[in-house]
């Protein structure tokens, strides 16, 4: 499977490439193209300007008339003839009669002009410019280009969300092969409890043990969930948060408090709240973690700010410095020794996708602490 990816990713590279090379090696022939046309008109009225001053001193009519049918032949490119004092003499291939003057201004600002001597100090000059047909041509590898650019930019995209597709099927396949894995221990430590139970029913430690395999059981469903979408369904963020508390104030140093700050109201709110608990859970376990064995304090507050139901999660840890703050969430970023780096990456993708609200660090200060704010829309 691993290689079938990495050869379809390959030939898409490929293709890219290829397709660029492609429009490259079309923009150079486009361009040679159109410098030719250019020498060819150019040429053109050359022998065009070489007609007019025979006319003008033709004495023969046959070749007077040969002259003429050369000059009338021009039926593509626009030409104006000027006199020394700047007057038009005559123009071809311009539709504006009106301001034919001006276009032959902008003609000889432009070089594009040919003299023809007429005797003494009189002259004439031929002033031309493109034909539409070379203007078009001159425009198109622009066009092309642009048209290539919005292609490469297409399949660089289509690359990105094919690997990000990739990425999150091997996330999917692995969670699910976890809780699957998970399953039948789990099984078998219920029974044991159970048979424990009976016999052991006035044991303290067994009711513990029982709650840790009803964790283990949850953390296998929320794998198993990773991947589907869950229905929402109405749920008290402040049970939510309780259970949390519940369970790290359980699993923590003495040296770190972890209290709710809460309205004086039930706060309900659409969510899956096992998904949920475990963003809760991964922003208290990292808080924990940034205290390094020191003393310190995470505080859960629940905020209602309109239609926006917010929790910040605010530790008095060690903070993220400020080049690793766009990096927090992404996955495989970690600054502990050990760990993968995706606690956060999992939060942000339960938070966003399945809930569709947004997670952030709202501030963090190096040694002062670190503000992760959660807004869920009600």
């Amino acid at each position: 499977m691993r290689q079938w990816t990495d050869r379809m990713r390959q030939v898409k590279i490929v293709l890219v490439v290829g397709a660029i090379a492609i429009a490259a090696a079309s923009l150079l022939v486009s361009h040679k193209l159109v410098n030719d046309l250019k020498q060819e008109e150019r040429s053109k009225m050359d022998l065009w300007a070489k007609a007019m001053k025979f006319i003008n001193e033709a004495e023969d009519e046959a070749g007077l008339a040969l002259a003429l049918d050369f000059i009338k032949g021009n039926t593509t490119i626009p030409v104006v003839v000027t006199n020394a004092d700047g007057s038009v003499a005559d123009y071809r291939n311009i539709s504006d009669s009106v301001h034919v003057r001006e276009y032959a201004g902008r003609m000889r600002q432009a070089g594009d002009t040919i003299r023809i001597d007429l005797g003494e100090e009189d002259y004439q000059l031929v002033c031309y410019d493109e034909s539409t047909l070379l203007k078009r041509l001159t425009q198109y590898p622009y066009w092309q280009l642009g048209i290539v650019m919005i292609f490469v930019v297409v399949a660089i995209f289509a690359l990105l969300s094919s690997k990000r597709a990739e990425q999150n099927k091997v996330w999917v396949g692995l969670s699910k092969e976890t809780a699957h894995q998970l399953g039948t221990p789990i099984s078998s430590l219920m029974a044991w409890t159970e048979m424990l139970k009976e016999s052991y029913p006035q044991d303290e430690l067994i009711p513990e043990m029982e709650q840790d395999v009803k964790r283990l059981e949850r953390i296998a469903e929320r794998f198993s969930k990773i991947g589907s979408l869950p229905e929402p369904v109405d749920a008290s963020m402040q049970e939510v948060l309780d259970h949390v508390i519940a369970y790290m104030d359980k699993r923590t140093s003495r040296k770190v408090s972890i209290r709710g700050h809460y309205p004086g109201h039930d706060v309900i709110v659409k969510m899956n709240a096992s998904l949920f608990e475990w963003v809760i859970e991964n922003l208290c376990k990292n808080a924990v973690d940034a205290m390094e064995g020191q003393a310190g304090k995470i505080d859960l507050w629940l905020l209602e700010e309109g239609d926006t139901v917010a929790v910040e999660v605010v530790d008095t840890g060690k903070g993220i410095r400020k080049k690793n703050m766009k990096n927090v969430f992404r996955p495989g970023f970690t600054t502990k020794k050990r760990g993968w780096g995706l606690g956060l990456s999992l939060a942000k993708r339960i938070v966003e996708e399945y809930h569709h609200g947004h997670i952030f660090v709202k501030q963090s200060e190096v040694g002062r602490g670190t503000t992760f704010r959660i807004e869920l829309r009600r």
